[in-house]
């Protein structure tokens, strides 16, 4: 068995316990769904939706924040961490939006990576969750997954992103993300894995297997 079959055969047994569910992060449109994403960064989707929910009913264009201001945007999202980084990220990528994209959110990834404080893993949950592209977002989750069973192994999560890319199938593109995000949340858990009740523990290379 090559990668390529062992990695179909993960993401095919894996789907069958994790469907591919909304994004948690709550948005109305693409940018909104931009805007979440970039304040989600070292912060709970939770918390993002408790200060969203206030905004997005009155603020969720562009030029909406534009005429904010950095300022205002900073009082806007207090209660998130890093705000103040995040606020200004807002407003640059916000007017940049506007003046090289006619205020929609593009739909490549090199044109999304341009804009001021959006990273990789951004641009990637975006194209695929806004536009249904086959992206692979690598986070905490599917860092450990991709290094831990073998499937991809990297030192930092573009490392594993660009190894993903080589051994999932692309029918499993699409979907590939979501599914070992999930594994890595309530399965294949940082602390201690529950390998015991792991469906793919059979196509697992990790030495240290809590099999107890």
């Amino acid at each position: 068995m090559n990668e390529n079959q062992r990695a179909g055969f993960i993401l095919k047994t894996l789907n069958k316990i994790y469907p591919k569910t909304p994004i948690p992060l709550k948005h109305n449109s693409k940018f909104t769904l931009l805007i979440s994403v970039l304040l989600s960064a070292q912060c709970t989707d939770l918390n993002v939706n408790n200060v969203t929910k206030n905004i997005y009913p009155k603020y969720n264009k562009p030029e909406h924040f534009v005429k904010l201001g950095r300022k205002k945007i900073e009082k806007l999202i207090k209660s998130i961490g890093l705000f103040r980084n995040k606020a200004k990220s807002v407003y640059l990528l916000s007017k940049q939006l506007i003046k090289k994209h006619n205020r929609k959110v593009p739909k490549n990834f090199d044109d999304l990576y341009a804009l001021p404080g959006v990273g990789k893993k951004t641009a990637s949950v975006v194209l695929n969750e806004g536009f249904g592209l086959p992206t692979i977002a690598v986070d905490t989750h599917v860092f450990r997954v991709g290094n831990r069973t073998g499937l991809a192994y990297g030192k930092n999560p573009d490392e594993v992103q660009e190894n993903l890319y080589k051994v999932v199938p692309k029918k499993y593109l699409k979907k590939a993300g979501h599914t070992l995000l999930l594994h890595g949340r309530y399965t294949c858990k940082a602390r201690v894995p529950s390998c015991k009740t792991c469906i793919i523990i059979k196509y697992c290379k990790y030495k240290n297997k809590e099999l107890r």
